[in-house]
């Protein structure tokens, strides 16, 4: 790695959390540079704006986000384990998950009708996750582990919404008790499906 990709590396790593907790519009350029302890030239000599920053920013918080659901998914054998782990990772968010939250939930929230680059990235995210679900029902199918006629796509979205509306109320009201409430509607959803 030369130079100038660690110093974007470091730029997106330490701004990250910030772009995740205040959001694109509450992260100043003053917040940037305190966070990487560069100056106001040096962080807009490796991206072209703000909005370049935030969606760098936005994708190394979705990988650490998904990297910590495939970390507990691969240590299953079964897929009915797969969505359940799913499921505990964000009842118990573990410590490498990013600050702030789930990017996807806070980035959809902000950007949906004001940042169109930033929304078609969320938008992407969660298009990926969708088909990572679907294909965990869908080998739980094949392997006659869930029953067949399941929709997997529908139970896929009704998964994601569960999940993203939990933190969501959690994070609205400063109490994650509610998103541990929902985790056993969701576990419930995933032992429906055999």
């Amino acid at each position: 790695m030369n130079k100038a990709e660690r110093t974007r590396r470091l730029i997106v790593e330490r701004t990250a959390p910030i772009f995740n907790v205040k959001g694109y519009a509450g992260t100043s350029l003053a917040d940037m540079t305190e966070a990487t302890g560069l100056t106001k030239g040096s962080v807009y000599g490796n991206f072209a704006n703000k909005e370049e920053v935030a969606l760098a920013a936005f994708e190394h918080n979705w990988q650490r986000t998904q990297g910590a659901v495939r970390g507990a998914m691969d240590r299953c054998r079964t897929s009915r384990e797969k969505l359940l782990a799913l499921a505990g990772v964000y009842e118990n968010l573990p410590p490498d998950f990013p600050e702030g939250g789930c990017p996807l939930l806070n980035t959809a929230v902000e950007a949906d009708d004001t940042h169109p680059a930033l929304r078609e990235k969320a938008a992407e995210a969660f298009r990926g996750w969708k088909k990572s679900i679907v294909t965990v029902i869908e080998a739980g199918i094949a392997a006659r582990e869930f029953r067949a006629g399941i929709d997997a796509e529908q139970t896929a979205v009704t998964l994601i919404a569960m999940i993203e509306g939990a933190i969501m109320i959690s994070r609205l009201t400063g109490n994650a008790r509610y998103r541990k409430t929902v985790m056993p509607a969701v576990e419930k959803i995933i032992s429906g499906l055999s």
